[in-house]
């Protein structure tokens, strides 16, 4: 064999293909052939179209180079076509977007009514950063154990509220498996991310469904009813029934990026058979004569604190704790 086959050859064979389940922002670790790897980026990698502050984000396909025949050191040189992806608003780039995830099969949004309290305009914002970027989203309701039976009232309203609209919703106590089987059964053989604020449950869900993982998990403060930040980093994990799972920081708020007012009613269900009937076809449901959705709100058929949440959409892009 000449030495350019040779060479061709070893070169093959240093350049694979795998999947990021760990991006620390400066190192990755990839997964190829069961085997995994840490990998940097060479020089300024971005993708084009993106402003992102990660160019490389867990979830996703690429390709490295090893830097040595036999070693697990490489780096990252490519990146496959995304599926979809999710973001958030960059926290101190603000023109900026950061990629919490790529390539996710569903989301599942954890909710807690108190320990902390998830609000409705969060909830609403994140159904329609998912929606935008075509990701399933699901609905946990965390924590039912803990509520009084007036708050459990208070939870079944707001869960009617999404599945009127077609959100699956479930109800979940995370510290116990028997509680958590359809979930399991959602998971299986898909990519699922897990969200929602700091101290909702998602680390401790994940623990229950595979023990081994061991993720921290910490108590929420009494003094401000807010989660205390646990995982400090998006990362993917390997569970039964070939399902994975990808745990993200807890998330205080949501920006909505890339979107313009007319299309927002898009992404609410119960909004986009009536704007058909609105008198002008671009309206914003605000002020305008003969509107559809301002009717369907009067009479009940949408509900109140969705309409809010458009508004606010609307209105800003600020995120809402």
């Amino acid at each position: 064999m000449s030495l350019e086959k040779i060479f061709v050859v070893t070169l093959h064979h240093m350049i694979k293909q795998g999947v990021v389940y760990c991006s620390t922002g400066s190192q990755y670790k990839v997964k190829s052939e069961e085997r995994f790897y840490t990998c940097g980026i060479k020089g300024k990698f971005r993708i084009k179209g993106i402003k992102s502050t990660n160019p490389v984000a867990v979830g996703d396909h690429v390709r490295f180079a090893l830097q040595k025949e036999g070693e697990d050191i490489g780096v990252i040189n490519g990146i496959e076509p995304r599926a979809n992806y999710i973001v958030r608003k960059s926290v101190n780039l603000s023109k900026q977007i950061h990629i919490i995830a790529s390539n996710i099969d569903q989301v599942f949004l954890m909710i807690t009514l108190k320990t902390p309290p998830t609000h409705p305009a969060f909830i609403d914002r994140f159904l329609v950063t998912a929606k935008a970027y075509q990701i399933e989203a699901i609905l946990v309701f965390n924590k039912i154990d803990i509520y009084t039976e007036e708050e459990l009232t208070s939870l079944h309203e707001m869960r009617k509220v999404y599945e009127n609209i077609g959100y699956k919703c479930v109800e979940v106590v995370a510290k116990y498996k028997s509680s958590l089987k359809e979930i399991q059964g959602l998971m299986q053989g898909k990519v699922s991310m897990f969200s929602g604020h700091s101290g909702v449950g998602k680390s401790t869900l994940v623990n229950t469904l595979s023990p081994g993982l061991s993720l921290k998990t910490a108590e929420v403060s009494l003094l401000h009813q807010q989660g205390q930040h646990t995982t400090t980093f998006a990362e993917m994990y390997d569970m039964e029934n070939d399902a994975k799972i990808i745990d993200t920081p807890g998330i205080k708020g949501f920006g909505v990026v890339d979107m313009v007012p007319i299309e927002l009613t898009g992404y609410f269900p119960e909004f986009i058979d009536l704007k058909e009937k609105c008198k002008f076809n671009n309206c914003l449901h605000i002020n305008e004569p003969d509107c559809a959705i301002k009717t369907a709100l009067e009479t009940g058929s949408i509900a109140e604190s969705r309409y809010k949440s458009y508004l606010q959409l609307l209105e800003d892009d600020t995120p809402y704790r």
